[in-house]
């Protein structure tokens, strides 16, 4: 594999937007990434699309690619849609890893778009594919969710209060971040007293529903000094589906172990190298597993390490210092990408809420219910680091 940098990016803000189509969302992030990276679209030889909803929701399963890059005036060259629950964008952006680091082209552009607010049925779950019996019967992402926090309560002593300061560091996070949905701060207690949605899971607990695009430029490292003396280079890009072993924990995701296992080998690297991470943080008690699955802290330690305030942006390693799902929100395929865009400007050293001396920062999505009565895991993780090429 040739070592393979990202010189642009660019992401729409993150919202509801009823007169905005994911054509529309997505022109305007791949038109800020090629502003961004300074590039002729004339350069852009091959391009992968990530959208999960599409289909579902607005009759348009392929094509989304094509129609997004015709409008900014590539055409002719090879486009793949993408479709891998929540790490769509992620997906694409490993897709245009291996395109470009194969050797097999110079320039690539990965696009991540989705629209999910305005859709018809207001209120409906909005689940996985391949559980829609267990869907009808009551299963949705907060239920899920739902179990595995009533779990690692039972089993760690993890508090309603430890979850909620997930909530109200990120919502902290946001603000500065003109890119987020929901900025304003909130409290401990106004998160434990927001709305129920699935005992113990309040709304301030939940991310929230949200449209948007984010895209990236990479290219070769060769290629890249021609236009920038600053890379960011792509250290892994890992992707796995889950064990599905039988009477697993539920307050572990085996697939979210084996992509960042992945990763960390091919880097080189171990979580205590990372500067700063993005993680899928769907859910708060999400984001508690996650510090454990990925090494950050010891199993059964999540909630008394946001307690700390090692996750803070002060802390450890800060996680989701760009506001993560719980304040950006979560349009599905575009969320993978834009955890890129944020921890691209992180290691720039421009981005709003900016980590002190960044050099390596960790990005994770993940989606998909396998056999959610008995092995409760993950059907696609995918696990990217970065780190500064200069």
């Amino acid at each position: 594999m040739r070592t393979v940098c990202i010189i642009g990016v660019g992401m729409t803000m993150f919202g509801r937007f009823p007169q905005s189509n994911v054509i529309e969302l997505g022109r305007t992030a791949c038109l800020n990434a090629v502003r961004d990276a300074g590039v002729a679209t004339k350069d852009i030889q091959v391009a992968y699309a990530g959208h999960a909803r599409t289909g579902q929701l607005h009759n348009r399963e392929c094509g989304v690619g094509q129609s997004i890059l015709w409008e900014l005036g590539i055409s002719g060259i090879p486009v793949s849609s993408v479709g891998n629950f929540c790490s769509s964008g992620s997906t694409a952006l490993r897709e245009a890893w291996l395109a470009v680091g194969s050797g097999m082209y110079d320039m690539a552009f990965a696009i991540g778009v989705e629209k999910l607010t305005g859709r018809e049925g207001k209120g409906r779950p909005l689940t996985s594919d391949g559980v829609e019996l267990l869907t009808v019967m009551g299963f949705s992402p907060p239920v899920y969710f739902g179990n595995v926090l009533t779990r690692h309560m039972k089993e760690y002593g993890t508090t309603m209060e430890q979850l909620a300061m997930v909530a109200v560091k990120n919502r902290r996070n946001a603000g500065p971040n003109p890119r987020c949905q929901y900025k304003d701060p909130i409290t401990v207690e106004e998160v434990i007293h927001s709305p129920v949605i699935v005992d113990p899971l309040t709304l301030l607990n939940c991310c929230p529903t949200t449209d948007g695009a984010a895209a990236a430029i990479l290219c070769s490292k060769e290629v890249a000094g021609r236009y920038t003396n600053k890379p960011v280079e792509i250290a892994a890009s890992a992707l796995c589906s889950g064990p599905y072993e039988k009477c697993k924990d539920i307050t572990s995701f085996g697939a979210d172990r084996l992509a960042a296992l992945n990763a960390y080998e091919y880097a080189g690297i171990g979580p205590e190298d990372i500067d700063l991470a993005e993680v899928h943080d769907c859910f708060t008690i999400a984001e508690i597993v996650h510090y454990e699955d990925f090494g950050f802290c010891k199993k059964g330690e999540g909630g008394r390490f946001v307690e700390e305030g090692m996750s803070g942006m002060e802390g450890k390693i800060p996680v989701s210092p760009s506001g993560g799902l719980m304040s950006r929100g979560h349009p599905i395929g575009a969320t993978g990408l834009a955890q890129i865009c944020e921890s691209v400007w992180q290691l720039r050293g421009v981005a709003e809420n900016q980590v002190r001396g960044a050099k390596v920062a960790f990005t994770h999505c993940a989606g998909g219910f396998q056999d959610t009565i008995e092995l409760g895991d993950i059907q696609s993780s995918a696990v990217t680091i970065l780190k500064r090429g200069w």
